[in-house]
């Protein structure tokens, strides 16, 4: 395999060069690294207009045979997948590739052997143990569509995204661990199951032991896996063949199911595994997310594994059973590349510093953040505390629909600016435009939007190109428009200023949210923040901050006073919020994403207009917010 990771400045301006001049033959050089049936008969064919992106057309490939058979002529014996438990009582599991590749094997079999065949659609709802990574390279190994639904969502959500995709299998378990709670994914399955009538077989897996109810299509995993042998050939599939649909929440509307595809992802992911975390063999590295996200698709099992690279998988949260897991884990596994987002960091932060200092953290080679944009006061943080001032922070921009990292550092290449995503990866062309789409160039704040295709995008969304058109490419026709807001420095380096939607026109003014959280977040007693519009009579729109106080404070109005004092010297006057209401929290989706479109309703005092709160993380702060307006 041909080293194509840039390790130094002058590799890096080289591969921009390239990939700017000739996008096809840079993208080609990259592909060629693995292995393929059937090379491709053209590299590229696309129409943003249509919208229509096609990659490596006429190649033929099964992601798993690049992901584990090859590595097993090399390192069969390295671990692929370390897995740490929810309970640190219960021991670790080093899974070889070659263990992984006949548990795979062994699965794929079982799969088919319940009535799985190429083009299914098979939805999995799982924990986060070993068998959901090897379930998702089964489902690749078969040439099945894999749709992976986070094992945190309620049974009208895991129904909704059954249906839309009309899976005919669910891949779940008895329950799942998580901190000091169990799961019960069973018992939330069987209640989604009642309205998914294309659903043929529900294979279940042994995690916790609790009772369950059993159910004609239910099948036990251990013992149908008894029956299935680890001899499973890969079914050869096209470049442009689905590999998997993942949803994600719209601001409006149900769920879009994101269509990915086998050869370009399967490139993207590794590509940017490879450079941006500056990975070296024998290197641990670990992605605190779930395999539900894109970001577990992507980094912690396709990108790594296309790598030959030993990936650790955490079934349990940062705080279990105590706030220095993360710290414990890092350390007894000598974790060198570490990867997770800033939610996590600052609630971590929170929390007495002793508790990452007890733990060495030596190893830590690279850092990672991902999700949303980091704050200052987070990133020095980590930088200080966790890296301890020597591990490059890779502030990652991304999304479930570009499949894998666009705007970043690249670990000790290029260099890092603190709340900056910082520049394109070579091959990515990112661009700022104004209200009207027109390019501009320089230091400037507008839209981002990418002008060119990357191997990864999103192919459409699943039953629905028409929606697929109209969100992403039909606002500034003949671009990729993510919805998101950046400012560009002198320099290039990006800084994502928050949705586009989210930036508020004050009296005039377009006011990012994101920097005015940021400058709330460094007093020293808030620990998060989200700044959202409501309507004003005399502006427009006006500034609503719901702020989380570190500490109780007796006297809110002193803190509130603070807080607009520090926004009008950091930003100036006009970003001062109108409204600072202090808060215990701000409700969230499972994932950890703020739900700006709840608070903007609660500013705006439209209470009967929230929609369903109930697959929030925490719901009742809705409830507490209301109260106290």
């Amino acid at each position: 395999m041909i080293d194509l990771t840039y390790r130094n400045l002058e590799s890096y301006n080289q591969a921009k060069e390239k990939a700017k001049n000739n996008p096809e033959a840079f993208w080609s050089e990259i592909a060629a690294n693995f292995h393929w049936h059937k090379k491709w008969d053209t590299v590229l064919e696309y129409n943003f207009h249509k919208p229509e992106v096609k990659w490596f057309i006429g190649g033929q490939l099964n992601i798993t045979e690049n992901c584990l058979d090859r590595h097993l002529e090399t390192q069969p014996d390295q671990t692929a997948i370390l897995f740490e438990p929810n309970n640190p009582s219960e021991a670790a599991q080093h899974i070889s590739y070659k263990d992984l590749h006949s548990r795979v094997c062994r699965v794929a079999n079982m799969l088919k052997a319940n009535g799985a065949k190429k083009g299914d659609r098979i939805c999995i709802y799982m924990p986060m143990v070993p068998e959901l990574a090897i379930a998702v390279l089964a489902c690749a190994r078969i040439g099945a569509i894999h749709s992976v639904v986070f094992a945190g969502f309620s049974a009208a959500a895991l129904a909704a995204r059954i249906n839309d995709a009309s899976c005919s299998m669910l891949l779940t378990a008895d329950g799942g661990y998580r901190g000091d709670k169990v799961t019960p994914l069973k018992d939330i399955a069987d209640e989604a199951l009642k309205k998914c009538p294309t659903v043929n077989c529900s294979i279940v897996l042994k995690r916790t032991g609790q009772a369950i109810s059993w159910n004609t299509k239910d099948v036990w995993w251990h013992e149908a896996i008894e029956k299935a042998d680890d001899h499973c050939p890969a079914e050869i599939m096209d470049s442009e063949d689905p590999l998997f649909i993942l949803y994600t929440s719209g601001s409006t509307g149900k769920p879009k199911g994101m269509v990915h595809t086998c050869g370009g992802y399967m490139v993207y992911t590794a590509y940017s595994f490879q450079n941006v975390f500056q990975y070296n063999k024998g290197d641990i590295y670990w992605c605190t997310a779930d395999i539900g996200w894109i970001t577990g698709h992507s980094y912690i099992v396709y990108g790594p594994l296309a790598v030959g690279a030993t990936t650790l998988m955490f079934e349990g949260v940062p705080s279990y059973p105590d706030f220095d897991r993360f710290w414990e884990v890092c350390a007894k596994h000598k974790v060198n590349q570490f990867y997770t987002a800033p939610t996590a960091i600052r609630a971590l932060e929170k929390h007495p510093v002793a508790l990452v200092n007890k733990h060495d953290l030596s190893s830590l080679k690279v850092l990672g953040s991902v999700g949303e944009p980091i704050n200052a006061e987070a990133w020095h943080w980590y930088d200080d505390h966790v890296g301890k001032n020597k591990c490059p922070i890779v502030d990652t921009w991304w999304q479930t629909e570009t499949g894998g990292i666009l705007i970043t550092s690249l670990a000790g290449v290029t260099p890092q600016k603190p709340t900056y995503a910082t520049l394109p990866m070579p091959g990515v062309q990112a661009v700022l435009l104004d209200n009207d789409g027109n390019e501009l160039s320089g230091e400037q704040e507008g839209i981002l939007a990418i002008k060119h295709p990357w191997p990864s995008i999103a192919r459409t969304i699943w039953g629905d190109h028409e929606r697929y058109k109209n969100v992403y490419f039909s606002a500034y026709p003949g671009y990729y428009f993510p919805g998101d807001g950046a400012l560009r420095d002198t320099e290039g380096n990006y800084r994502i200023t928050g949705r586009v939607d989210d930036v508020v026109i004050v009296s005039g003014h377009n006011l990012g949210t994101a920097p005015i959280e940021n400058a709330l977040d460094e007093h020293e007693n808030i620990v998060e923040s989200a700044v959202v519009g409501f309507p004003h009579d005399i502006k427009g729109n006006a500034l609503h901050a719901f702020v989380i106080p570190r500490e109780p404070v007796a006297d809110n109005e002193t803190l509130i006073a603070e807080l607009r004092t520090l926004v009008a010297n950091t930003i100036g006057p006009i970003a001062k919020p109108d409204r600072i209401q202090v808060v215990s929290g701000l409700p969230k989706t499972r994932s950890g994403k703020i739900m700006r479109r709840i608070l903007r309703k609660l500013a705006a005092g439209e209470y009967d207009q929230l929609g369903d709160v109930s697959t929030l993380l925490n719901p009742e702060v809705v409830e507490e917010i209301k109260r106290n307006s």
